[in-house]
């Protein structure tokens, strides 16, 4: 039966892959325009290959220089939306002609998944679609697609001093894209990531239809909270639970070299800081550093640690869980929330925070990869040192060892789309930025080393890896085509035990499978 299901699933995606003529171009455009009304007029939110405009609106939100393309001829148009209807519009418009769309909230997607596409395709652009209500008396907020890590933390932080949201630590990210994978934070320990607190949702179905949760159903809802929201509409809005923080918290920020034993204490604390308790979050990031002679290089650890209380308190944590890492009362900075916010997206002491409204519109001036392992088992000395050797090879790279632990070995693996919960120890980011396009090939191959020389220490069987950490090389499909069989090797990585319910849900909502990039759900009946 399955066999069957794959067969007809193949047929439909040939109907819907037919060549896109000009005349389909054309078409699209005219559909826009007329399916809007002249309340809210579409025509100056499509940016087309014509306009003056058409460059500056795509670089704005590109941020990975290594998919920098305004000349892409597959890019039909732009349609940054201004409202509601204009999404709508774009979903029906682009399924009646054949046409692919990539949406884009904030442009951090790691391979530029959301504005690229080897077929014809519109980027719709949500970034205009950014309002914010916060309501303290329920302690919840409703927050639209396009606005920015920094612009809902501001507007909370404006509301109250003592409500907060689990969320990331970058302020440019956008909401729609960063909450739908997941939504992972320094509140992780003690709240979870952010599904973990949304209660209802608004999403642009594959009829062009507005469903909030009632109306979408709890499999939709589920599937779309951690799933990825692109694979089955287009997220318009989030209403989130707020969760409650003190006045004032306490972070610090200690390296330590390899010469100082930063190994040593990198191997404690992969022991302990899962068991810390949970208002502490202590991240471990090992990076490349100049060493003690002109010229060498070494890796230093930089521990950075926020805590959801005094800085008496968390004096006393440290030195009966990490001794070694040597902590001063001086390290140690008392904060409000908003502040450890700046702290977190390494801004100065002092700056101030209107910079997390910022939206840089500047073209992206570096070249990155991105790559992910969840470990659920302390990696031995040796096997830093191996990792260490390889890191020594980059010019720019570094890591991220995020800790696990707290309620989230309490949450079930399937409460959400999002899957990997209880057993991990820390989950790992792997990030390289380079400058020289000439250097592309060499980092790309430094970075598959890398994450070679990690594999005997990390998750196996599927070796897993974070949605929002986007990665192609876990597999990939073509723009044009959906095969079952790979997308079960990156979906198995992604969504663990939860990837056949995601593509029942999405054969249910989108059978025809409209809303489909490199690393989409496909649309299988689970048997």
């Amino acid at each position: 039966m399955k066999e069957v299901l794959c067969i007809l699933f193949i047929v439909i995606l040939s109907v819907s892959d037919a060549k896109v003529t000009k005349q389909n171009i054309e078409n699209f455009l005219k559909c826009l325009r007329c399916r809007t009304s002249p309340e809210y007029p579409i025509t100056e939110a499509i940016y087309s290959p014509h306009n003056s405009t058409f460059v500056s609106s795509y670089v704005s939100y590109t941020k990975n220089k290594r998919y920098l393309n305004p000349n892409d001829k597959n890019l039909i148009a732009i349609v940054a939306a201004k409202h509601e209807s204009h999404v709508q519009a774009t979903v029906v418009c682009a399924k009646s002609n054949g046409i692919q769309i990539r949406i884009r909230s904030g442009g951090h997607d790691l391979e530029g998944l959301s504005y690229i596409s080897s077929l014809p395709f519109v980027i719709l652009d949500m970034h205009n679609l950014r309002s914010i209500t916060i309501d303290v008396s329920t302690k919840k907020a409703w927050v639209q697609a396009g606005a920015i890590l920094g612009e809902l933390y501001t507007k909370i932080a404006e509301a109250s001093k003592t409500l907060a949201f689990p969320a990331g630590v970058c302020p440019t990210v956008g909401a729609g894209g960063h909450i739908s994978g997941g939504g992972y934070g320094n509140l992780i320990r003690k709240y979870g990531i952010s599904v973990d607190h949304v209660v209802d949702a608004q999403l642009v179905d594959v009829n062009g239809k507005i469903l909030n949760r009632a109306s979408m159903g709890e499999d939709l809802f589920w599937a779309i909270r951690g799933g990825g929201g692109a694979s089955f509409g287009v997220i318009l809005s989030w209403k989130i639970n707020l969760v409650e923080v003190p006045e004032i918290l306490t972070v610090f920020k200690v390296n330590k070299t390899l010469q100082q034993g930063a190994t040593n204490v990198l191997y404690k604390w992969q022991i302990v800081s899962s068991k810390l308790p949970q208002g502490l979050f202590l991240r471990a990031m090992p990076d490349i550093t100049n060493g003690e002679k002109s010229g060498d290089k070494t890796i230093a650890v930089k521990f950075f640690a926020q805590f959801l209380g005094s800085a008496k308190t968390l004096m006393e944590i440290m030195k009966k869980n990490l001794p070694e890492l040597g902590l001063k009362r001086e390290d140690c900075y008392e904060m409000s929330w908003l502040n450890t916010t700046m702290f977190w997206a390494n801004y100065p002491m002092g700056t101030s925070t209107s910079v997390l409204l910022d939206r840089p519109s500047d073209p992206p001036g570096a070249f990155y990869k991105g790559k992910s392992d969840y470990v659920k088992k302390p990696i031995p000395k040796k096997g830093m040192k191996k990792i260490w050797k390889t890191m020594l090879k980059f010019n720019n790279v570094w890591m991220q060892w995020n800790p696990y632990g707290g309620v989230m070995d309490q949450i079930p693996a399937n409460a959400t789309a999002f899957p990997h919960r209880k057993g991990n120890l820390f989950k790992i980011q792997y990030f390289a930025l380079w400058i020289d396009a000439n250097a592309t090939d060499a980092n790309l191959r430094l970075m598959k080393k890398l994450y070679h020389v990690a594999e005997p220490y990390v998750s196996s069987n599927p070796r897993e890896a974070f949605l929002n950490y986007r990665d192609v090389d876990v597999g990939s499909n073509p723009s044009g085509e959906t095969s079952v069989e790979e997308a079960e090797i990156y979906g198995s990585k992604y969504f663990l035990g939860n990837l056949k319910r995601l593509m029942d849900v999405k054969a249910k909502y989108d059978p025809e499978n409209f809303f489909r990039y490199e690393q989409s759900i496909p649309p299988v009946l689970a048997m």
